[in-house]
């Protein structure tokens, strides 16, 4: 990695990139501390990186990485205030420090601000919790000592890219319960915020929407199957339309699923995805780019995921567009990634993770130009036959010209044969009547589309419920296969009393003979003493 930092021209890195591969980048000067879970956005050539924590403790810095420069510098943020602990600026304005530190979050621009959506927050005097979830066994034991300081409704944070202030969004509506772990998705002036885990870590799989003009909240009422409750997945946009949900974990499973939610019907569906196989995972970091949804790192528990997937979102196709080795700090939970726009070219921006190790190194990646496809249609044999059908009466529509007056010489093939009228006037009624005919079979197809289409729905909801009762069966498979190991283990434990009592059976019965043999002995020498005695009493007799 030192070497390949080093071939890296820094006034003109961006030219020598290949394209579809992860290359780290030198840095100049200080770099930011490595950290994980934090929140980051890439505004005019600039990556600014929010929070987050390392080894437990969660951070409220602002760093900001140059794009052109290869430097990163810290962000001052201030808010106003009358307290005793303001700094006097020069200009005799009160300002102080004032951004809490946070973790788990999620980060947007918006208009010259970032806001900053939800995360964990925790009391200094906590050193247990925060740690990452690949530690899983260990969170289960921290969280038992660690108190949260949540707030109980999910908070809105600002900082002004241009006064450097930063403050609490003040917003109304039905505002949801305070999440981490949860995802964003921006369309339009509405933030669709989806599942996450709140201060009880309790999993959610609720879908709010916050309106940014008027700042008011809202719940939004779905149909069809919800994704199960889930956190740190993430989330994607397309065409304005479809919110897109890929991933996450509960606290003991993790997902590879991809479910959509038309923002037009508000309807769930579940599509049948093709393309390359893909493990599941969680702490993961997404960003589009046109209808492609590239995906980097993530984890589940073991091992970290070593692919840079990308879903074309108009076909639903999984590809892979490059790996890394095990280890590697892209195969980390809780990185981000981000798109930019630098000298020109569009190209990736990670940064941070956790793979058994905190990670701080900026890693970009050139975009190979691919083309934009559209949304794949797929017709039904009677779709095909009325389409078919449709031109055809159309072409014959349109050489009907409404009983026009034939040409006074009409001509066959510019030979300037002569044809009757008559002629003409049967061709022009045969003409109709086919378009009569066909008209009449366009009608018959379309009836046969929508029985189709009846049956297809069907199919659909079949297929849903089965989806059900398969994650159903999972659940109950995986509870079963528990119980079958705390089973196996009680009947290890009793074979083993059993072979410890069948050797205890063995020495009592080894013990019970020589008492046997023992009173045995004690009885024939008795009758001997009591022998001999008599004859002693006999002799005194006499």
């Amino acid at each position: 990695m030192e070497e390949m930092r080093k071939e890296i021209d820094v006034g003109d890195w961006h030219s020598n990139l290949a394209h579809d591969e992860w290359t780290p980048l030198p840095v100049s000067g200080t770099r930011a501390s490595a950290r994980y879970k934090h929140a980051a956005v890439v505004v005019d050539e600039k990556l600014y990186i929010v929070g987050g924590s390392r080894n437990g403790r969660y951070l409220s810095d602002v760093q900001v990485f140059d794009l052109r420069s290869l430097t990163w510098s810290t962000l001052k943020l201030k808010t106003e205030s009358s307290s005793a602990e303001n700094i006097q600026e020069d200009d005799g304005s009160s300002l102080r420090e004032a951004f809490p530190a946070v973790s788990d979050h999620r980060m947007i621009k918006w208009g010259n601000k970032l806001l900053l959506i939800g995360g964990h927050s925790k009391k200094s005097s906590d050193n247990m919790s925060g740690q990452p979830y690949s530690a899983f066994l260990l969170i289960e034991c921290c969280f038992k000592f660690a108190y949260f300081c949540f707030d109980s409704f999910l908070t809105v944070r600002f900082i002004d890219l241009e006064t450097h202030l930063c403050g609490v969004v003040d917003a109304s509506g039905n505002v949801p319960v305070s999440r981490g772990g949860h995802s964003i998705t921006l369309v339009g002036s509405r933030l669709f915020v989806f599942g996450g885990e709140d201060k009880n870590r309790r999993l959610l799989n609720d879908l709010h929407v916050l309106d940014l003009e008027t700042m008011t909240w809202d719940v939004v009422e779905t149909t069809q199957t919800r994704p199960v409750p889930r956190f740190d997945h993430t989330a994607a946009t397309h065409s304005d339309r479809y919110l897109v949900i890929f991933g996450g974990c509960s606290h003991s499973i993790f997902y590879s699923d991809l479910h959509i939610l038309d923002l037009q019907t508000m309807e769930w569906s579940q599509p049948h995805v093709q393309g390359d196989v893909v493990t599941p995972r969680a702490g993961h970091a997404g960003i589009t780019i046109d209808e492609n949804w590239y995906i980097v790192g993530g984890g589940d528990n073991s091992t970290g995921c070593l692919e840079t997937l990308v879903l074309n979102m108009s076909k639903l196709v999984w590809s892979t567009s490059t790996n890394v080795e095990a280890r590697h700090p892209l195969a980390s939970e809780g990185l981000s990634v981000c798109s930019a726009s630098v000298f020109g070219e569009n190209i990736l921006v990670a940064f941070g993770g956790y793979n058994g190790k905190y990670n701080n190194d900026i890693f970009v990646m050139r975009l190979k130009a691919r083309e934009s496809s559209h949304p794949k249609i797929f017709k039904s044999p009677a779709a095909a036959a009325a389409a078919a059908s449709v031109t055809a009466a159309y072409a014959i529509a349109k050489s009907d010209k409404s009983d026009y007056p034939p040409p006074a010489n009409p001509t066959l093939n510019g030979i300037g044969t002569s044809i009757p009228e008559s002629d003409i006037r049967n061709r022009i009624d045969a003409i109709k009547e086919e378009k009569r005919t066909l008209e009449s079979s366009v009608a018959e197809t379309q009836v046969e589309n929508v029985k189709l289409r009846e049956k297809i729905d069907e199919v659909n909801s079949s297929h849903t419920e089965l989806s059900q009762e398969l994650q159903s069966v999972q659940g109950q498979l995986i509870s079963e296969r528990s119980r079958c190991f705390k089973l196996e283990a009680q009947i290890a434990e009793l074979q083993k009393a059993l072979e410890s009592g069948q050797s205890i059976e063995a020495e009592v019965e080894m013990l019970r003979r020589q008492k046997s043999a023992s009173d045995e002995g004690e009885d024939g020498t008795t009758v001997q003493r009591q022998g001999s005695g008599g004859g002693v009493w006999g002799l005194f007799g006499r």
